[in-house]
């Protein structure tokens, strides 16, 4: 063994990492889950396990997110290699929060007793069928007002009917009966009306 090889394994650790996802970016939970396996490896980790910690109500809202689902992962990686991981994670669009602590007190075989990335990959696929369904269903369902029901067009009336609709209407019975001074140059009373 060489003097690097001893020194790098030397300067690995274990550690325990809690991601933060939004509800949102869970309905992609297997696009999650690639987004932070891709920033173990560009950190030079290796994940000993992963699983889902818990998806609960927020003490307070975070991007204006009150709901979150909690990962919870363990990893061997380079002390080294730590820093940029916690960088790669805040500037990640994916991942609210993130936490990194060694993990000293446990050891691998209890680490790798609590992977559930088995769990996380059916529950990742049933995330994306629901959420399949959900843009199912809103695609049947308009968004705004109601759109008007279109009338159907009457159908072609026959001549007579035709004449009978465009001709004018005859005035009613007392419609014929002047009704000011300037409309009865007689300057007799209106019929029907009181004589004053």
């Amino acid at each position: 063994m060489t003097d690097t090889q001893t020194l790098d394994q030397t300067r690995t650790s274990t550690y325990e990492a809690m991601f933060l996802v939004s509800q949102a970016a869970a309905t992609d939970l297997a696009g999650v889950i690639d987004h932070i396996n891709h920033l173990f490896e560009r950190a030079g980790a290796t994940v000993l396990a992963m699983s889902k910690w818990d998806e609960r109500r927020l003490a307070f809202e975070i991007d204006k997110q009150k709901r979150g689902i909690f990962l919870l992962t363990y990893f061997t990686a380079n002390r080294d290699a730590i820093g940029g991981l916690e960088r790669d994670c805040n500037l990640s669009e994916i991942l609210m929060r993130m936490l990194v602590i060694r993990a000293d007190h446990l050891t691998e075989e209890e680490m790798r007793a609590t992977d559930a990335r088995e769990e996380l990959a059916v529950e990742a696929t049933l995330r994306a069928e629901k959420a399949a369904k959900a843009v199912q269903k809103d695609e049947s369902v308009s968004i705004g007002a109601p759109v008007a029901e279109q009338k159907p067009e009457p159908e072609p009336k026959s001549e007579h009917e035709a004449a009978k609709a465009n001709a004018p209407e005859a005035p009613p019975d007392d419609a014929s009966a002047p009704k000011t001074p300037q409309d009865n140059p007689s300057g007799e009373p209106p019929a029907g009306d009181p004589v004053a």
